[in-house]
């Protein structure tokens, strides 16, 4: 499993349920990536997508601890059916919220991060993974500007300490 997320200088993430800034080349990157692959939404964040819908060209799994069904997606209700569910699936995205996130990191490899150098106010936070050892910045971009903010694209990778022990 892969996990996508923007993410603010304070690792910030949103508040009242929706991104504060819109990034349209991210919003680019994340349809790029994640179109013709499954991604795992909690139902808070699915109902900040466009119309409340999932999202097209995508196999929508909606991770929620309520009864309820919805239309065009998946509805698993714990970790253990999750990875069931995904076990033949060939690409997977974490896509979030905040409780998703938390819940399904452990079982992702790689992280695709768009980094926006500003700090408004957030009321959910994504883990810093720049103080996590298990985590290390494989790739980043060079800076780019919106708006006169600064941002660029990151991609985390576990740390595999069997490629490093190699390079000894």
């Amino acid at each position: 499993m892969e996990a996508i997320v923007a993410v603010y200088a304070d690792w910030g993430i949103g508040e009242k349920g929706t991104q504060q800034l819109v990034i349209p080349e991210d919003r680019k990157r994340f349809r790029e990536l994640t179109e013709g692959a499954a991604i795992v939404v909690g139902r808070r964040t699915l109902e900040d997508f466009p119309d409340g819908k999932p999202l097209k060209n995508r196999t929508n799994i909606v991770l929620t601890h309520q009864d309820i069904s919805i239309e065009g997606a998946i509805v698993v209700h714990s970790v253990e059916e999750l990875l069931k569910t995904i076990k033949a699936m060939p690409k997977v995205f974490v896509v979030g919220g905040a409780s998703v996130y938390r819940e399904l990191l452990r079982y992702c490899d790689r992280i695709y991060i768009t980094r926006i150098y500003t700090t408004p106010k957030s009321d959910v936070f994504f883990p810093n993974l720049d103080e996590d050892f298990n985590w290390t910045c494989e790739e980043f971009s060079d800076p780019k500007f919106f708006e006169g903010v600064k941002y660029r694209f990151c991609q985390y990778d576990m740390y595999d300490i069997t490629k490093n022990i190699r390079k000894l």
